[in-house]
């Protein structure tokens, strides 16, 4: 099942900034939380590091590329399952049973690497609008 909370906060840091993906990463994954009946803060603190890395992605990759971007997506779901799966080990202490995380892993890896490839050009141009919005550099002068 494809997690498109993370591709939305990985799309928000990329386009927008670390600290409003980091923020709208802590809010949503907080309220995904209250609505899954989990351990609230553990979404959310994944997904705020989600929009801080998207933050450093920015910074030194490029966005033009769909094979960065693939990678990007990538690692991000790896990082988000690892993290929220190493958490619900640590706290139900239940077994940790590789084989069957690994496979729902590799779907959800896979689920969000094809939205990627689908989505992309949209998040793309709608990305490009945004970032005028928001990272634009106003300078005010004044000439007395």
């Amino acid at each position: 099942m494809p997690n498109l909370f993370i591709l939305y906060i990985l799309f928000i840091g990329l386009f927008i900034g670390k600290k409003l993906g980091a923020i709208f990463g802590l809010f949503f994954g907080i309220y995904l939380d209250i609505l899954i009946g989990q351990a609230i803060g553990v979404t959310g603190v994944m997904l705020a590091i989600i929009g801080l890395l998207a933050e450093y992605f920015d910074k030194n990759f490029s966005k033009e590329s769909r094979v960065t971007i693939m990678l990007m997506v990538i690692g991000t779901t790896i990082l988000y399952e690892v993290g929220v799966y190493g958490f619900d080990v640590v706290k139900y202490s239940f077994p940790f049973e590789i084989q069957e995380f690994a496979i729902i892993l590799t779907i959800e890896v896979l689920f969000n690497t094809l939205l990627t490839i689908i989505l992309y050009p949209i998040f793309q141009k709608l990305g490009y609008k945004v970032e005028e919005v928001f990272k634009a550099k106003r300078v005010l002068t004044r000439y007395f």
